[in-house]
């Protein structure tokens, strides 16, 4: 890394690469920085849910074979 500038209010990393050259690279796309916006830790699924995937995935898988 060469040096963070701002451009367009945004944080911005200045990179160079020994083919490529320098180029800039938004600093949030990167692990140089939090995300943007705080990550959701929520349980989005659970065991029964889970259960009920296993055995869609399952009818599916046997009932797409031979196709």
């Amino acid at each position: 890394m060469l040096k963070v500038r701002h451009l367009s209010g945004v944080p911005t990393l200045s990179l160079r690469h020994a083919d490529l050259g320098s180029f800039a690279l938004p600093q949030d796309w990167t692990d140089w920085s939090a995300p943007a916006e705080p990550i959701d830790t929520t349980l989005m699924i659970d065991a029964f849910g889970l259960a009920a995937l296993a055995t869609m995935v399952d009818f599916l898988m046997r009932h797409t074979q031979g196709d």
